[in-house]
């Protein structure tokens, strides 16, 4: 079982979310996914459809010892289960003080996932507490949710000291094996410079380089998308709410790429939709094709003079109006040798209309003597 960590002590930058779209990626995979919602906010148990305080037993329960893994599941969706969060949870850090082994009570209280899951992915609040405290000692990975800000960054440096003072002293088998960049906007320096930024420092030489050995900055940044802020208020995933939105996309991806460096699907095995990778201004610009045709049919028929009537073949034109011959002593002429050519060129054979042409004078009554009328 692929045991993951979803952290970040900045609020806002996407561990929820994350949280309950990659897990429902994951599920729609075939893989079995058990969320843990950690956060006193119970902000993933709202994103899945729940009530908060009402869905119990919950992980307040189970971090007290007095009821079980299995009946604090809940199953949200086909492949997925869920482990509910309260605000009763913001008093465990105060009622655990004195309980001995505090930092290890979900480690132990999860043992028996290992035979009822394929990943387990626990959404941590954000703080670096005694609930995160758990939440890296009960797991083996940490995915770090980046938002690519200046003061995101701040952070990072105290978030790694706690990650490596739990892997000396509570579970040495953790470790930090993803940055994923979330509310990714292309259209700003900003997040490239951060991204840049992010990669440099996790490349450099660094005292606790050991503890990001082998990680990676995910090569699927999630794109800021308005339909991720509106899902929670739906109960849905970004599947649910909006599946052809930029979010489902990125989230897709991510997923097809952690099942590819898992081994758990080859990359011949992805689907054969290639994930769109439209950038936000081409986003922002698109509108619906119907829209785009009135649009135009709206602009080309403002300010368009009514249409002229056809103009008689070269061999037909025998005087030119004084109008025209006032312009084309300043006009220069563009293809010279046209007018000298077209003197040589055999009239084509007349075919008569269906319809007469009342516009013009019937060709075979046309004389050098009239003027062309319109």
């Amino acid at each position: 079982m692929r045991s993951i960590a979803i952290t970040n002590q900045k609020g806002g930058v996407g561990k929820t979310t994350t949280t309950v779209n990659l897990g429902a990626a994951l599920a729609r995979a075939g893989q079995r996914v058990c969320l843990i919602d950690l956060d006193p906010q119970a902000n993933l148990t709202i994103h899945m459809g729940l009530e908060p305080g009402k869905a119990k037993p919950s992980v307040y329960e189970l971090l007290g010892g007095s009821a079980s893994l299995q009946e604090c599941l809940r199953t949200v969706r086909p492949n997925m289960d869920l482990v509910s969060a309260e605000i009763d949870l913001a008093g465990a850090e105060v009622e655990l003080v004195g309980v001995v082994g505090r930092e290890i009570l979900l480690r132990d209280a999860l043992y028996p996932a290992k035979e009822l899951f394929d990943v387990l992915l626990i959404d941590c609040p954000p703080s670096l507490g005694l609930l995160t405290i758990n939440a890296l000692s009960a797991v083996r990975e940490v995915f770090i949710a980046l938002q690519p800000h200046f003061l995101a960054l701040q952070g990072l440096g105290k978030l790694l000291e706690t990650v490596n003072l739990v892997q000396r002293r509570i579970n040495a088998d953790l470790s930090i094996t993803g940055v994923l960049l979330c509310l990714y906007d292309s259209r700003t320096a900003l997040c490239d410079e951060v991204s840049k930024e992010v990669a440099r420092f996790f490349k450099s030489e660094h005292p606790l380089k050991s503890l990001w050995q082998g990680s990676r900055i995910f090569n699927t940044p999630i794109r800021r998308n308005i339909r991720l802020a509106e899902a929670p208020g739906h109960g849905q995933t970004i599947f649910e709410y909006s599946p052809s939105c930029h979010g489902a996309e990125d989230y897709e991806a991510l997923a097809q790429e952690l099942l590819i460096w898992w081994g758990v699907r080859s990359a011949e095995e992805e689907p054969s939709a290639e994930v769109s990778q439209v950038s936000d201004v081409q986003a922002s610009e698109a509108v619906n094709p119907d829209q785009t045709q009135e649009t135009e049919t709206i602009v080309l028929g403002e300010n368009v003079e009514p249409l002229a009537p056809a103009e008689p073949s070269v061999s037909e034109v025998t005087t030119v109006p004084a109008e025209a011959a006032d312009l084309t002593e300043d006009t220069p002429e563009v293809f010279p040798a046209a007018s000298s050519s077209a003197q040589n060129i055999e009239p084509a054979e007349q075919i008569p209309p269906s319809e007469p042409q009342h516009h013009f004078q019937d060709p075979e009554t046309y004389t050098d003597d009239q003027s062309v009328q319109g």
